[in-house]
């Protein structure tokens, strides 16, 4: 299992802070309710298959950001990728209708079997639901979009099999708990559950672990269609 990491942005003054291990400074301290989330966050644990690696959060979305981006990898391949940001606004955010935000951006290629179901949008955005669902996470105000594009090669490229990426953009807003901190590293966890999901692989035996607001962190995601077959050793 690897440990979550990331970027951390401070800039409720309008600019990026210097200081990207989230500590505080005496003219721009850092809300404690984000340090706990954010803390939560790069403690998760998730599956070996993961490799998750900090970036640059925005800028404009919320006095403060992290975020962090991830890759299912099999060998040298990856088979899915996305980018998860945790959003804070101390004053609350009327969207959100609650002060904590998480969007997200996840990417794959699909199989042409898969890329043929009408119902493939539906499926995806299921996923993302399904896997907050299994492990128990409330959260409200989902929003998002199912984008599929299809690629057809020709030419010195003509060799190749059509493709076809699934594109999921989404955001919601976690229940907040104790000290109004959402159990942040849950959500994360259930997040790396949509990826491997949509990469094909199959759910991973429940492991159960209680987060810091007493969320169950280690339960299994919904089992469902399933892009690949299991991986060959």
């Amino acid at each position: 299992m690897a440990a979550a990491q990331g970027h951390f942005s401070d800039h409720s003054d309008g600019k990026r802070g210097t200081d990207e291990t989230a500590d505080s400074t005496e003219t721009n301290p850092v809300p404690a309710a984000f340090r706990r989330a954010v803390e939560a966050l790069r403690s998760a644990r998730l599956r070996s298959e993961i490799e998750i690696d900090p970036t640059r959060p925005p800028q404009r979305l919320a006095p403060y950001a992290y975020a962090v981006e991830a890759a299912v990898v099999d060998g040298e391949d990856d088979l899915a990728d996305g980018r998860l940001v945790l959003l804070h606004d101390p004053d609350g955010h009327e969207a959100w209708k609650g002060t904590f935000r998480l969007v997200t951006l996840v990417r794959a290629e699909l199989e042409p079997e898969m890329a043929a179901d009408p119902l493939l949008p539906e499926v995806c955005w299921s996923w993302l639901t399904g896997a907050l669902e299994a492990r128990g996470l409330a959260y409200g105000e989902a929003s998002g979009t199912v984008t599929m594009a299809g690629s057809h090669y020709f030419g010195g490229l003509a060799d190749r099999r059509p493709a076809t990426q699934i594109e999921i953009r989404a955001s919601w807003t976690p229940r907040e708990g104790l000290g109004g901190v959402p159990d942040t590293g849950a959500h994360l966890a259930a997040w790396c559950d949509l990826l491997c999901q949509i990469a094909g692989l199959p759910p991973a035996p429940p492991e159960p672990a209680t987060g810091p607001t007493g969320t169950v962190t280690g339960a299994g995601v919904v089992s469902l269609p399933q892009r690949r077959g299991p991986q060959q050793a």
